[in-house]
């Protein structure tokens, strides 16, 4: 390294954030994620044995997956290589390849190559990585905030231990954030700094889990707050507020918290819980989800989980939807919220759904019936002289308009596709039914 790359080098290490000078180096250091380091663990054990294997560290941003991999490069025999998704490409893993191929040949020392963001290589990156894991050239360190069976080769994840990495909770930010105040070479130390409870409490609570977050904004305080008279930096609640405002949410429009978040808004609903049901839909609202989206899902739930216990939900549904294409957010939150109250309120039902289901199943899988001679339609050219039509029994000729007859084909003769419930409107239905049928027969 030149003099002038080794002075650039110096100077990114003195302007970086607070959260990249405070990265941990050894696991006695790291904070959180006991689970998977905690004394005894898989991978502690392996880190402290320099026995690793390729592994890929999943989870949200701000946990650590980036940390324990340059622990893991601190504590390793082994030479280790970095490289980010984003900016690299099939040649740079090729010339990592070409490097640790020398190394093994030339001092049988095995190269680790850690891959932030590899959920962004594309699937032609990633197979140029597989041979080389898969024959140990490489031992592969991934980090992935999306699920990587979603998003990575399933051959590199059958050659790989997924390492799921969980949300920091508030006690371990509180204890990151008193570190790094009272760390006088790499954190904020060197300041004469007053810290109150309710501005850490805040800037805990706004990092919604990730340590990063927090950690910038305490920075961004003390570095902009001028000192009182007695030298002393206040940081108040009032100056955590304005460093840090809005609260960070874990959610990739196509991410697992997408899938998770409108899965438990859907639940809430069919569960009867409108408390629950507004939370979610507050939280994707917040996070900037398609607001069709929304509407769209509340009007499946409406047909499928209310159904014929409560017939208007599906045109309370429908209605916010209409509402939303018309007024646009954020005033569409209010029907959306209108009509997901509604629904979680109402009584349910899923026999409709159920029965379409099981009817489709029978199309699928069974001998196709033919329509009885009886229905078939009598009015096109020819029709009635093949007797199409003979013997129908025109139901409002009847009292309550109703007559029994057979409308399934033969081969499903008293097949049994719409179970009503006792719920709601749907009771009435069932009575109706019950009725009819149990007279008659």
């Amino acid at each position: 390294m030149d003099l002038f790359s080794l002075n650039a080098e110096n100077n990114i290490k003195k302007s970086a954030p607070l959260a990249d000078k405070m990265r941990p180096e050894t696991l006695n250091d790291f904070v959180g994620q006991k689970h998977i380091i905690g004394k005894n663990k898989l991978l502690y054990r392996a880190i402290k044995a320099d026995k690793l294997r390729s592994v890929i560290f999943y989870g949200p941003p701000g946990t650590g997956k980036t940390t324990l991999a340059k622990i893991i490069a601190n504590t390793t025999k082994l030479y280790f290589e970095q490289l980010n998704a984003v900016t690299s490409g099939v040649k740079d893993i090729r010339e990592v390849i070409k490097l640790s191929k020398e190394r093994l040949g030339m001092y049988s020392k095995r190269t680790i190559l850690f891959i932030d963001e590899i959920h962004r290589f594309n699937k032609s990156q990633q197979d140029a990585l597989l041979p080389y894991v898969e024959n140990g050239t490489v031992i592969l360190i991934g980090a992935t905030t999306e699920n990587p069976y979603f998003e990575v080769n399933k051959a590199l994840i059958s050659r790989s231990m997924i390492f799921r990495l969980k949300t920091l909770s508030n006690e371990e930010i509180k204890e990151i954030l008193y570190r790094a105040i009272k760390d006088k070479d790499k954190g904020m130390g060197r300041f004469n700094t007053n810290v109150s409870e309710d501005a850490i409490n805040h800037i805990v609570n706004v990092s919604n889990g990730d340590v990063r977050i927090a950690l910038n904004g305490l920075e961004l305080g003390i570095l902009t707050t001028p000192p009182n008279e007695d030298g002393i930096i206040n940081i108040t609640l009032d100056v955590a507020i304005q460093c840090v405002q809005k609260r960070a949410l874990k959610y990739e429009k196509n991410g697992d918290e997408h899938y998770d978040t409108i899965s438990a808004f859907i639940k809430s609903m069919r569960g009867s819980d409108p408390d629950a049901s507004l939370y979610w839909l507050a939280k994707m609202i917040y996070a900037g989800e398609d607001p069709k989206f929304i509407a769209r899902r509340i009007i499946i739930c409406a047909s499928e989980d209310v159904g014929n216990a409560d017939p208007e939900a599906l045109n309370v549904a429908v209605s916010a939807f209409n509402a939303l294409n018309i007024i646009g957010m954020p005033e569409g939150r209010i029907p959306l919220a209108q009509a997901t109250v509604y629904i979680a309120c109402a009584e349910k039902s899923n026999r409709s759904y159920l029965g379409i289901d099981k009817a489709l199943k029978d199309v699928e899988n069974k001998k196709t019936g033919s329509v009885p001679n009886h229905l078939r339609d009598s009015h096109y050219n020819g029709a009635g002289k093949l007797g199409h039509g003979k013997g129908y029994k025109y139901s409002h000729d009847y009292p309550n308009n109703f007559v029994k007859q057979q409308y399934l084909p033969d081969s499903l003769k008293g097949v049994k596709y719409y179970n009503p419930t006792e719920n709601g409107y749907e009771e009435k239905i069932k009575k109706r039914l019950d009725k009819f049928y149990n007279e008659i027969d």
